[in-house]
Formats: C-alpha cells, sequence, structure tokens
C-alpha cells in the first residue's frame, strides 16, 4: 500500500464528494470555491491525494463545514505503514507500572 493509498485519504475523499455533489457542486465549484486546481479536488476525492491541514480547511470553509467532520472517526489505523501500535496512554501506564527508582546513600 503507497502513502497516498489508505483508508483515511478515501473515506476523505467520499466525505469531500458527497458534500459537494449535496451542494450541487461540480469539481470545478468546489475547486474555485476553495482555491484549488479542480485536477487536485478531483484526486483528493479519489483518495489518490493527501491533502494538508490548509487544503483541508479551505475545503471544509467552502461547503460550511467544520473540518473535524471530515475528519471524524479516522484513527491511525487507518493509515498506512503504522510502525506501532503504542499511544501517548500505553506509555504513560507503562512508565506508571514501573517502580520508582531507589536512591542509595
Amino acid at each position: 500500500m503507497s502513502p497516498l493509498d489508505s483508508a483515511a485519504a478515501r473515506l476523505l475523499g467520499a466525505r469531500i464528494r458527497n458534500e459537494r455533489q449535496r451542494f450541487a457542486l461540480s469539481q470545478m465549484d468546489l475547486a474555485d470555491l476553495a482555491s484549488l486546481h479542480f485536477t487536485n479536488l478531483g484526486r483528493i476525492e479519489r483518495g489518490q491525494a493527501n491533502p494538508n491541514l490548509d487544503t483541508i480547511v479551505r475545503i471544509a470553509s467552502a461547503l460550511e463545514l467544520d473540518p473535524g467532520v471530515l475528519l471524524q472517526g479516522m484513527t491511525a489505523d487507518m493509515l498506512p505503514e503504522r510502525t506501532h501500535g503504542v499511544t501517548a496512554g500505553d506509555l504513560i501506564r507503562a512508565r506508571e507500572a514501573q517502580p520508582a527508582p531507589r536512591h542509595t546513600a
């Protein structure tokens, strides 16, 4: 799986496409409203591009959405090549489970 081929990218693209279609906008219309090139928007909708934060916010604003709506429910498990499944909570629990170091005089 390539870095651009992920469940998260496909889900984001589908959400953007669904919202665009709900407004009966063409890709060119939405791209213009979001200050993007329409081919970039097409790649995003197909899950073939990994948009940066600025792009996601511009698209969401053009669709009158909170950007969180487009990202809701996405997890790291939806990304390719995740190197490990440890979270900050896992790390904190592991540290708390270790005995405190003893100081010797």
